[in-house]
């Protein structure tokens, strides 16, 4: 398993200074063993925690065009029809997986297609799964023109723990489903804005696993056959 680019210098800068308070720690408190002792494990653990949120493991993609992938590991927390006033300005079917402080942090591509549009916005850090995260937390708005024809709208949202997001798409981009377009870093959700029409195929409560579990099909003339 490797470590994402995202983290390298963060885990770089962690272990440099867990290393130098624990040669302190050693020489110069040296009385004080059995706190030594505990620092050094607890700065272990704090170590390997980041260590683990930074982790890149490698999937075997679900590639289809007409059916949308999990854009993330997490938890499925929304299932819901809205009014999407960003982009769409009507009613679509919202699919919102919520990401744990332990889970892989990369967000990819849920769909191949052409970027047609693409926003950055600055904004609060209510913790993820508040209704306001949507539209008041720092995040970025996606929308593809799918290779199956409809649009779909996708959204990183930052979390109480999150403080930066990271994308890797603009608008005009050929995007490949599956394929990394961001990270975020922290605690996070990721909200998936479709067609009513669309067929779910998960329920609240469900695991997602990013580039593997299928959520929705999208209505095409040419439906395959899944599920």
């Amino acid at each position: 398993m490797k470590i994402h680019k995202e983290g390298r210098r963060i885990l770089f800068f962690t272990l440099l200074v867990v290393l130098v308070l624990n040669i302190l720690l050693f020489n110069f408190n040296a009385a004080n063993d059995t706190f030594n002792k505990i620092f050094a494990v607890a700065s272990a653990i704090v170590f390997l925690l980041l260590l683990q949120f930074f982790r890149s493991p490698f999937r075997n993609l679900l590639l289809h065009e007409d059916l949308i992938i999990a854009p993330a590991d997490g938890k499925v927390v929304v299932i819901e029809d809205v009014e999407e006033p960003e982009y769409f300005k009507d009613k679509r079917k919202q699919i919102s997986i919520f990401m744990s402080p332990i889970n892989v942090h990369i967000t990819r591509n849920p769909v191949s297609g052409i970027v047609k549009y693409f926003r950055y916005h600055p904004g609060n850090y209510f913790v993820a799964w508040h209704p306001k995260s949507s539209t008041k937390n720092e995040r970025t708005t996606v929308v593809v023109e799918s290779t199956a024809g409809p649009e779909v709208l996708f959204r990183q949202i930052a979390g109480a723990m999150a403080r930066r997001i990271v994308w890797y798409v603009k608008e005009g981009d050929e995007v490949s489903q599956g394929e990394e377009f961001g990270f975020i870093k922290f605690g996070s959700r990721v909200d998936i804005f479709v067609p009513l029409d669309t067929e779910m195929k998960v329920e609240l409560g469900q695991k997602t696993k990013g580039g593997q579990t299928v959520i929705a099909q999208l209505k095409t003339p040419n439906a395959s056959f899944f599920g």
